[in-house]
Parts: structure tokens; sequence; C-alpha cells
């Protein structure tokens, strides 16, 4: 990866995983696997989780997108990732609002600041 950006990866839902790809951050890596999973109805949470664990064992995948409704299915695995690189993100879908105070991202920034810091 010397000399090569790192890859945006979404786990998201039909229309999140559409926009991205049509923006141009779908890629294949050198064994065939894709840098998304578009997650349906019948799609299992132990394949989301086992998808979003592969992202983060993959060293050329630097944030990792995906939908907060999603989320909230493997909650355990991500606020189990300690990590800074890959960043995983929470986004909005069309048909789920976002919800600050669900993100662990956030809740973690609150933790880190006080009031006073502020003033």
């Amino acid at each position: 990866m010397a000399g090569r950006g790192k890859l945006i990866a979404v786990i998201g839902d039909e229309d999140t995983c559409t926009g991205f790809l049509l923006g141009g951050v779908g890629e294949l890596n050198k064994n065939r696997k894709p840098n998304f999973l578009v997650v349906e109805k019948d799609t299992s949470i132990t394949e989301i989780e086992e998808t979003f664990k592969s992202f983060l064992a993959r060293d050329d995948i630097g944030i990792i997108l995906i939908n907060q409704f999603i989320a909230e299915m493997i909650r355990h695995a991500i606020d189990a990732h300690m990590l800074s690189i890959p960043a995983v993100l929470e986004i909005p879908s069309k048909e789920h609002p976002y919800d600050a105070s669900k993100d662990s991202i956030l809740r973690r920034a609150k933790g880190m600041f006080s009031a006073e810091d502020f003033r």
C-alpha cells in the first residue's frame, strides 16, 4: 500500500451503497472481495458482522461507512473497535434519520471533554 491511498468501505442499504458506488467508491481487492455490502431484509446479522470484521482486518481500508440502523444490529462489534484506522462512521439512510445519541464515536468524544473546555 506504499504510495497508495486507502479505500472507503460501505455497509448500507441499497440506496446508500448505490449512491457511493455511483460516486466511484466501489473496488475489488486482489482477492476479488468488494469494499461494500448491500444489506437487504434477508441479510443475516452474522453476515453483516463478518463483513464488518473483514473490513477491519483489511489494510487497504481507511474508513468504514455504515448506516446507523445497521450499526445498531452489530453495536457490540462496533463498540469493541478501538483503533483510529479504519475509522467507523455512522451515517443516516433515507428511511432512518441520524440519532446522535446512538453514535459510538460521539459518545466517546463526549467523555473526553467537559463543559469548561468550551468556555
